[in-house]
């Protein structure tokens, strides 16, 4: 048996805005954006230039480990058609869909014959359960690390604009909520074109 103490865990530095609050002149808006663009472009376009094979898994568990929510806040900032604010869009989904399982399965089961063709784009087992919609947007995100960046956007939008028609449909709904996840639909739609195009970055 090994003689070692395991080593105590600590929660890694958290990349947020906060995180610059000590450097003199207070925070720098340039240096928090330029952080948030090195990232999303390591976890895109250096993941997918990986031979890891275990480069999908943990990308995949990101969004569940300690950090990952500060580097998301400062993707939060970033335009929709970066891949900083792609990747805050998709998070956002996943994060959802994990938390609200019953609601984003009801809100998708509503929008299946309002938005057909979506709903085969995004790929989503029959039938679209809690469980089936969570393993759905974790193989979305999979893919940013070993399939085409451009049909994860598109998987994306597909499953959001599903959600939009869902939502749009149902007499409980808030205006606000469906114009929001049509606005994400829309938004991963375009930044899809221009990954194809060789314009996103």
């Amino acid at each position: 048996m090994s003689s070692e103490q395991p080593r105590p865990h600590h929660r890694p530095m958290q990349m947020t805005s906060a995180f610059f609050d000590d450097v003199e002149g207070g925070v720098d808006p340039a240096l928090v954006t330029e952080a948030a663009d090195r990232a999303a472009q390591l976890l895109v376009r250096g993941a997918r230039e990986s031979d890891d094979e275990a480069v999908a898994e943990r990308l995949l568990h990101l969004a569940d480990t300690e950090g990952i929510e500060a580097v998301a806040e400062v993707w939060a900032g970033s335009p929709a058609d970066s891949l900083a604010g792609c990747l805050w869009r998709l998070y956002l989904l996943r994060a959802w869909v994990h938390a609200e399982p019953m609601r984003a399965a009801g809100e998708f089961e509503e929008g299946r014959t309002r938005a057909p063709v979506a709903r085969v784009v995004a790929g989503v087992a029959e039938p679209p359960g809690p469980e089936e919609l969570k393993a759905m947007v974790d193989e979305v995100l999979r893919g940013i690390a070993s399939g085409d960046f451009a049909d994860v956007l598109f998987r994306g939008a597909a499953f959001a604009r599903v959600v939009a028609a869902g939502r749009a449909g149902r007499a409980d709904s808030v205006h606000d909520d469906v114009r929001r996840m049509l606005a994400v639909a829309e938004q991963l739609e375009a930044a899809g074109h221009a990954e194809l195009a060789g314009r996103l970055a």
